[in-house]
């Protein structure tokens, strides 16, 4: 049976009272938008900048830069490509959403739980559900495995439910955010 992520996230919101902090990996503003909108107001929340996929490093700037047009100050863990590069070698001509979007999905995720370890965090999510291109399931099921491993609080989403993605694309056109037109790595740009 498949599960209902959006459900699921609803429930545990209300299981926690008190605004936790929480630790949201953010992969670009337009993703961005519509989560914050959603979850603001339940989570103190620090945003997590940490795509060490985006290529080119002018298009990490770019989109690194767009959180202001949110009022959004990021945590940005810096820009190393070349570490996503030695990650996903050989599963260079994966096709996209493949064995490399996972094992890029899963790093930057594990990322964020250890960021969250060391700066006392009590909850961990991402942004990366919003998109249409993006296997929620396999998403969550992550977080699930990272949870067990760092002994924090993984919030279940599939934020692209109740027309988050629409109401992401409202948002941009509305702040005039800039939309990429491919996912980030010099191998998503071959294949927009």
């Amino acid at each position: 049976m498949k599960i209902d992520y959006n459900k699921l996230m609803q429930e545990e919101i209300t299981s926690f009272g008190v605004k936790p902090k929480l630790v949201l990996h953010c992969c670009c503003a337009p993703c961005s938008s519509a989560v914050i909108e959603k979850i603001s107001k339940y989570f103190e929340i620090t945003y997590l900048f940490f795509n060490p996929n985006i290529y080119p490093e002018s298009e990490y700037v770019t989109r690194k830069n767009e959180f202001n047009k949110l009022g959004v100050k990021l945590e940005d863990l810096g820009y190393n490509h070349n570490e996503f590069l030695e990650l996903i070698k050989g599963k260079e001509q994966e096709a996209e959403g493949g064995d490399r979007c996972k094992l890029c999905i899963a790093y930057r995720m594990d990322k964020a739980f250890k960021y969250a370890v060391e700066n006392n965090f009590e909850v961990v999510t991402t942004t990366l559900s919003i998109s249409p291109h993006k296997d929620a399931e396999f998403i969550n099921q992550v977080g699930e495995a990272l949870e067990k491993k760092y002994g924090i609080k993984y919030l279940h989403a599939d934020f692209k439910k109740e027309n988050g993605y629409l109401r992401s694309i409202q948002i941009c056109k509305n702040k005039n955010i800039y939309r990429q037109n491919y996912c980030g790595c010099e191998f998503s740009m071959q294949t927009k």
